[in-house]
């Protein structure tokens, strides 16, 4: 199944939710009047898109409509997925030009973080990059073996310490690990808290010497997990992150399971962070890099099988 089918099926509840509910307001509107507009921006704030990116989308949807003359309402999706499509902007994929090039994966418990990082670790294998894993996040023992399992299944190598060490220190020992090796990407777990943001900030900010120090060239991306299933609250936690770490890219897993996809626009629409990869199910291989005409054509009809 390519990205498309799988895109497609994983948006199934978001397009269930934001496309039946816009259906409907067609099927009841012969024209497009200011009714029909306030209508449809409380179907987009109701999943999960947030009330400033709606509000906007509405405004940038009157402008097309002003410059196309547009009078049926049939016209709208179409018009929408045009809007939303260029909201998102160019896709935007990882950087890894240099050997190593290094991954920092940051994000609070239970958002499918490690998960994750086996899934982008078995990705990177399948194209032939030799990958080593760095179990940094030492707060929850739980979290080095789950790390551990997932090397294996991926192919990777990993560097591991004993729970409560310094995950600065492990960071180090992955990058002499990589270099000893000639692995090609590091990718490396972090603790998961946001309880704390000065301990988080001194974590990160640690991590973040230890690699500009040991690696000062190296091709460097921050990814954020976040769980789609959490809606707005995802936002909430992408802009606590931003506050304490420059944050190249999300992550956004289990998009499957929720319809608030729609926050994937909020994110990038009023935080500026581009989504790289969306989880939409449970297989090894259900990582998937993101293409926003995809996601976009997906939301609202899934467009044309591929």
């Amino acid at each position: 199944m390519g990205f498309f089918s799988k895109i497609k099926q994983g948006l199934n509840k978001t397009r269930n939710s934001i496309s039946a509910g816009i259906t409907s307001l067609v099927n009841s509107f012969t024209k497009i009047d200011e009714e029909f507009m306030e209508e449809l921006e409380e179907i987009l704030v109701s999943s999960d898109i947030g009330v400033a990116t709606s509000t906007e989308i509405c405004e940038r949807l009157r402008a097309k409509i002003k410059e196309t003359g547009a009078t049926d309402t049939n016209e709208i999706k179409e018009l929408l997925k045009n809007i939303i499509s260029d909201m998102l902007g160019m896709d935007s994929g990882l950087t890894l030009e240099t050997k190593p090039s290094v991954i920092l994966v940051i994000g609070v418990n239970g958002v499918g973080k490690t998960t994750s990082i086996g899934k982008l670790a078995a990705s990177l294998a399948a194209e032939g990059k030799k990958v080593v894993l760095g179990a940094a996040d030492t707060f929850r023992a739980a979290a080095i073996d789950q790390l551990e399992i997932w090397a294996k299944r991926a192919g990777a190598s990993i560097v591991k310490s004993t729970p409560g060490a310094d995950p600065a220190s492990v960071v180090f020992d992955t990058i002499a690990s990589a270099k000893a090796h000639h692995a090609d990407v590091i990718i490396c777990d972090t603790a998961g808290r946001l309880h704390n943001k000065k301990d988080l900030m001194e974590e990160l900010a640690k991590i973040n010497r230890v690699i500009e120090r040991e690696l000062p060239d190296a091709s460097k991306e921050t990814l954020l997990v976040l769980d789609a299933a959490t809606g707005q609250n995802a936002v909430n936690q992408a802009r606590e992150f931003k506050n304490v770490t420059n944050i190249t890219g999300i992550v956004l897993t289990k998009l499957d399971g929720t319809a608030k996809g729609g926050i994937v626009i909020a994110i990038h629409n009023e935080l500026s962070i581009p989504v790289k990869y969306v989880g939409v199910g449970e297989g090894i291989d259900d990582l998937q890099p993101f293409c926003a005409k995809e996601f976009a054509d997906g939301i609202f009809d899934g467009g044309d099988e591929q």
